[in-house]
């Protein structure tokens, strides 16, 4: 209790801080809030003979937008500022992410979807950018590590309002959107444009590399981009093809499946704090150690011939999952300065929601080639690991150069 009082204590800009992690929680929001009521949208449009392969693409739909988007979202924001993008995208969330709940043809509902991952690609890289303006690289983190821990526990919560009002109409799951308002109207009283700082800071990073000059830095932005796209395919891997895990090990049941997640799914907030405890160490440190938990838990999750087994590895796996995001965001931030940082998180946000979008795929092809989904599992837990050895020996090059 005493270290939880001074860590808020520590705290800096707190309006600001809370109002930027809930609205980092609306892009993951707009996928989670649907997944309740999917069942039912595919019977009211049982008449459409496509329904069942449109309505999971209107899930997901906002996410392909948001990867092609993000990094012209991003030199928007560089060129023209920060608060009107993120103002002016959380709005239009508001309303884009509610008008399916007037409407009753499938295809402008995944219309309007698009047009929501047009206003969350604003929305996330914005934050993220917001966040390294704010603050310097200790303080941040505690937000990160915050935002990593209040995330997770706001998707129960989520599901039960979604059903309640889903309950009422089929299409009224949609009203949930709604919430953005509220966050909208906190945007407007408490975030400011942050302060141009010296023209002559270019690049500002953890390892004390020299300045580069004012043209963006391509090189810095392919390292993060491919890196943050290697570690979301491994991030989504039991997100997507866990069920299938559980069915090889005997578990058909969706609720035994869901009881045999629920206790290590918890171990996914123990990661957004090993996450502030591993940042005493270098960005190489801290990623090589949760693309560690990720691997072990996933070859781990593949390995196992018990459902105890498959959950003691999935608590690893969690760990690695809660650390992943923060650890991937603090780093990309410390990449690009001030002028460059909006195209910079445009890019990092681009890369995750594309590692989203590619990730059954390629697991999917790994199975088959592999022969089962734990192969699979443990193939691409292999493939995590070996990376993270990877980072470990070309950052130690780079701290004794």
């Amino acid at each position: 209790m005493r270290f939880a009082k001074q860590f808020y204590q520590s705290l800096t800009l707190k309006p600001q801080g809370f109002t930027m992690i809930i609205a980092a929680f609306l892009p993951v929001f707009a996928i989670i809030a649907m997944f309740p009521v999917v069942g039912a949208i595919i019977t009211h449009f049982k008449d459409d003979p496509d329904a069942a392969i449109k309505v999971p693409a209107m899930v997901t739909a906002p996410g392909y937008a948001i990867a092609l988007l993000a990094p012209f979202v991003g030199a928007v924001v560089d060129r023209f500022g920060r608060r009107r993008m993120l103002l002016a995208c959380t709005f239009f969330y508001g309303i884009v992410g509610t008008a399916p709940f007037f409407m009753e043809n499938l295809d402008s509902i995944i219309a309007s979807r698009i047009l929501l991952g047009v206003c969350e690609a604003g929305i996330l890289t914005t934050v993220n950018t917001l966040i390294a303006d704010y603050w310097d690289d200790g303080k941040r983190r505690n937000w990160l590590m915050l935002q990593g821990l209040i995330g997770p526990a706001f998707q129960p919560a989520v599901f039960v309002m979604v059903a309640a009002v889903a309950a009422v109409r089929w299409n009224g799951g949609f009203l949930v959107y709604l919430a953005a308002l509220p966050i909208f109207a906190a945007m407007y009283v408490w975030l400011f444009e942050p302060a141009k700082p010296d023209a002559r800071d270019f690049v500002v990073n953890d390892s004390n590399m020299n300045a580069t000059g004012p043209a963006f830095p391509w090189g810095t932005a392919a390292i993060v981009g491919g890196m943050t796209l290697s570690a979301s395919v491994l991030y989504y891997v039991f997100i997507v093809n866990g069920s299938m895990v559980w069915q090889e090990l005997g578990l058909s049941d969706p609720m035994a499946i869901s009881t045999a997640t629920l206790i290590p799914s918890l171990f996914i907030l123990p990661g957004s704090m090993l996450f502030k405890f591993a940042s005493r160490y270098s960005s190489a440190v801290q990623i090589a150690m949760f693309l560690t938990l990720l691997g072990a838990g996933l070859a781990g999750m593949g390995a196992a011939h018990t459902v105890l087994q498959a959950q003691i590895a999935l608590t690893l796996q969690q760990m690695g999952a809660g650390m992943a995001v923060p650890a991937l965001i603090a780093w990309s931030q410390t990449r690009f300065a001030f002028a460059h940082r909006g195209r910079g998180m445009g890019v990092w946000t681009s890369a995750f929601f594309l590692g989203q979008a590619i990730s059954p795929i390629i697991v999917g092809h790994v199975a088959q080639g592999v022969g089962t989904m734990q192969h699979a599992f443990v193939t691409t837990g292999a493939v995590g690991v070996g990376l993270a050895l990877v980072v470990l020996i070309i950052g130690g090059r780079r701290a004794a150069a």
